[in-house]
This record gives structure tokens, sequence and C-alpha cells, in this order.
């Protein structure tokens, strides 16, 4: 059983997952995020991936999490998100020993990852906010750029060093995402690809098996 929602601090998702006997591994679609995951006593960071990962947990597993998004979570961690893309690195690679068995041995974990990120968190950057809100809407990137007040080179450099990888790949990954969200609600490809900003069904298909591993028909079902 999987269940998430909106964290009390601001660009955060708390999660929770307990995983019954049987339950096949899970496809793990790439969100432009980052996570800090409490499984059965062990804590590690889910780097931002750029293709799908399959996660096989065992069963009777629990995990607690916090989602970074909007390109907040490197300021929490102190360490910039490509240096964690499509990597999952244990959380006492970049804490200490005292800070890792705080949330390791944490009798409430999802509540003591929330107390992590409060006692971390900064002001988010504008920026990255404003890049994430365009790029989830679909809007070009130059035009983002250009709101912000960057160039294109100084964007890509933010970019990367907040959400693991560039403007362009971060664009193809919320593109994807919108375009699941649309096909699981049960619109046709057809019209997925339209309103979900691609040129055709064909590159719609290449973009999400890229992306996913698998055609989209699989992923809705």
């Amino acid at each position: 059983m999987y269940a998430e929602w909106p964290s009390t601090l601001p660009h955060v998702i708390a999660w929770r997952s307990t995983v019954p006997p049987g339950t096949p591994p899970k496809r793990i679609l790439p969100d432009g995020c980052l996570d800090v995951i409490w499984q059965d006593g062990r804590v590690f960071v889910a780097g931002p991936d750029t293709t799908a990962q399959l996660a096989a947990v065992p069963p009777h597993s629990r995990l607690f999490a916090v989602r970074f998004a909007d390109g907040v979570g490197p300021s929490v961690l102190g360490v910039p998100a490509d240096e964690l893309t499509d990597r999952r690195v244990p959380f006492d690679a970049l804490f200490s020993p005292a800070e890792t068995r705080r949330l390791a041995e944490a009798g409430d974990p999802l509540a003591a990852l929330e107390a992590f990120t409060l006692r971390r968190r900064h002001r988010p950057d504008r920026a990255m906010v404003a890049l994430a809100a365009g790029a989830r809407a679909g809007a070009p990137i130059g035009a983002i750029a250009e709101s912000c007040g960057l160039s294109a080179r100084h964007l890509h450099r933010r970019c990367t060093a907040a959400f693991g990888y560039g403007p362009k790949t971060l664009a193809k990954i919320m593109r994807m995402q919108r375009a699941v969200a649309m096909a699981r609600r049960g619109r046709p490809f057809a019209d997925v690809s339209v309103a979900a900003g691609y040129a055709d069904q064909a590159h719609l298909a290449r973009d999400v098996r890229a992306l996913a591993g698998v055609p989209l028909s699989r992923l809705v079902r």
C-alpha cells in the first residue's frame, strides 16, 4: 500500500509504503525530485533519476520518506543534485553517525524526516521554483529563462545543481509525467500526444519508452 500527501513544509511531499507478500518490483518513473527514505531502519537518499528504476523491496517492508520537489533538496542535503543523479546513497555517507542514528532509530520515522528537513531547509531558489512550474506546464525553456532573468548557460548550470540534469531533460521528464497522468485517466493516446506537447503519437511513444523503459500502454495497465 502506497500513500502520499503534501508535507506541512513547502515544496515537500511526504509518503509511506508497506509491501505485501508477492508484490512485484515497482517501476519508479523519473520526476525531477529526490527523496530521503527510511526503510526498515535503514536511511538513504534516492537521487533524481534520468530513467525509470525498478525497486524490488522485501515483503513486509515499511518505508517512510520525504520527497523534495522544485529543486529544494540540494539545499537541505548540502549536496548538488547532479552528484546524486541516478544514485542511491546511504545517509551516513552524507551526514554524521549521530544524525543518521536519529533518523534510523526514530519511533516515528516520518516525523523525524520532517524535523530533519525543517532544521536544514533554506529559502527556496525562486528561479528554480519557477523553472519547475514552467516545465510542468510545458512552457518553453527559453521563455522561462527570460522570465527569470537568466541566460541559457546560467539557467543550465543552476538547473543541473538543483535538479540533477539540465532544463531540456527536466522539461522532457515533466512532459512524460503529464502524458502518463493523462493516459491513466483514460484519454486516448492520440489526444495525449497533442495535449502533452508531442509532435505526434510516435514521438510520445519514443519518449515514454526511452524514459520509462516500457511502452505507455504497459504503464497504463
